[in-house]
């Protein structure tokens, strides 16, 4: 397995090593990852919420799922890198924050947003 750290210097490099560095602006990465979101949800889209929990199992759907989801991730990896974003700290941050936001009490089995 992998860390974070690792993945991004990967990444870096793969990105370095094709000279690609030219093209990875906050904005294109930003479009690019949209872009891979949609292709997951793609994939997603008219599946029930029972075929969606366990579309892991399907043969096909399963790899196009996953590969989707490698997509995404090297993309939210490289438009982290390119801000100077920890990915680890940032979604700590958040968690966090939605815990203040989202206290056991209030959103104890509910999905209703809480301003």
């Amino acid at each position: 397995m992998s860390s974070i750290a690792e993945l991004t210097e990967q990444v870096r490099a793969f990105a370095r090593d094709r000279n690609w560095e030219q093209f990875h602006t906050p904005k294109n990465l930003a479009m690019a990852l949209a872009g891979e979101v949609g292709e997951l949800l793609a994939e997603l889209q008219w599946l029930t919420p029972e075929q969606s929990a366990t579309v892991m199992a399907d043969e096909d759907l399963g790899p196009r799922v996953r590969a989707e989801i490698g997509d995404v991730t090297i993309y939210l990896v490289r438009l982290a890198d390119v801000l100077g974003i920890d990915l680890v700290t940032a979604a700590q941050d958040k968690l966090a924050e939605a815990g203040r936001r989202y206290t056991i009490e209030a959103a104890l089995g509910s999905p209703a947003k809480i301003d």
